[in-house]
């Protein structure tokens, strides 16, 4: 068994409490998946975050340019980068996941104010830390962007990379998907853009990518056991908070919830 066979199996009992999690069968109307959105939205950006972070290591992005690290590392991560950063919408107009997730918020009429408050505050100096306790964030948001900029900020590239392959993949079961995909014919379009952007996130970030990614960590660690053994622990962590990423989405569908039954038995 391969070093990248061992820890996918190191991972599976955190992956499954995340593909078994109980938010999916709580989503069934359109006010779910705009909580839903509301929150997984924050990982579909910092995402890109941990993913610059890993191309300004692997490659050159300061002049003058000068060669850095192996070859094929720099194609894995530049090949990632060119599809997350410039894929295209379901009219070919080049553009990053993150701006295709808010326009499927933007279609769905989910709330995109606070995540556009936080690129406001980043975009004028304010680390990411100081912009999110300027925002009426949820907790378990808080705890899982933190995570993220940690590891961005402390560990070293082959943790990162450990991170974002195995913290990031395709984690979301097939009957999310088919749920999306009926509620969008129901629903008027509403849903359009989002069921694009999970059917492009299946096509681009769960086959090709993942595989892509997987390589990277494999080249970066190598044979050094420690390495391996730093790459596990950190990619169970960001599980773990994926995880209660998800406890927050749920606790905030079921809020909605318990807000409308309480309205509807006051009246």
């Amino acid at each position: 068994m391969s070093c990248i066979e061992v820890l996918q199996q190191e991972l599976a009992a955190e992956k499954e409490s995340i593909i078994s999690h109980p938010l999916y069968k709580e989503i069934n109307k359109l006010t779910d998946i705009q909580r839903f959105a509301e929150t997984h939205v924050f990982a579909v950006w910092d995402f890109m975050s941990l993913l610059k972070s890993l191309q300004m290591q692997l490659t050159c992005v300061s002049l003058p340019w000068h060669p850095v690290g192996d070859g094929n590392t720099r194609y894995l991560i530049n090949e990632i980068v060119a599809g997350e950063e410039s894929d295209v919408d379901a009219e070919g107009v080049r553009k990053s996941h993150f701006e295709l997730y808010l326009e499927a918020m933007d279609q769905m009429e989910a709330d995109a104010s606070s995540i556009k408050e936080l690129l406001h505050h980043t975009a004028n100096g304010k680390t990411v830390q100081e912009a999110m306790d300027q925002l009426s964030l949820p907790e378990e948001i808080k705890s899982f962007v933190n995570f993220t900029f940690n590891v961005i900020e402390q560990q070293p590239v082959y943790v990162q990379a450990a991170v974002f392959t195995f913290g990031r993949e395709d984690l979301i079961p097939g009957m999310f998907h088919k749920l999306i995909k009926d509620l969008s014919l129901q629903l008027q379009g509403k849903l359009d853009i989002f069921n694009y952007y999970l059917e492009r996130h299946i096509e681009v970030d769960g086959d090709h990518h993942s595989l892509l990614a997987m390589e990277m960590v494999s080249a970066l660690c190598g044979n050094d056991k420690q390495k391996w053994i730093e790459a596990t622990d950190a990619a169970k962590e960001s599980l773990r908070m994926r995880k209660t990423l998800w406890d927050g989405a749920l606790r905030l569908i079921q809020q909605g919830d318990e807000i409308k039954n309480n309205t509807f038995f006051n009246k």
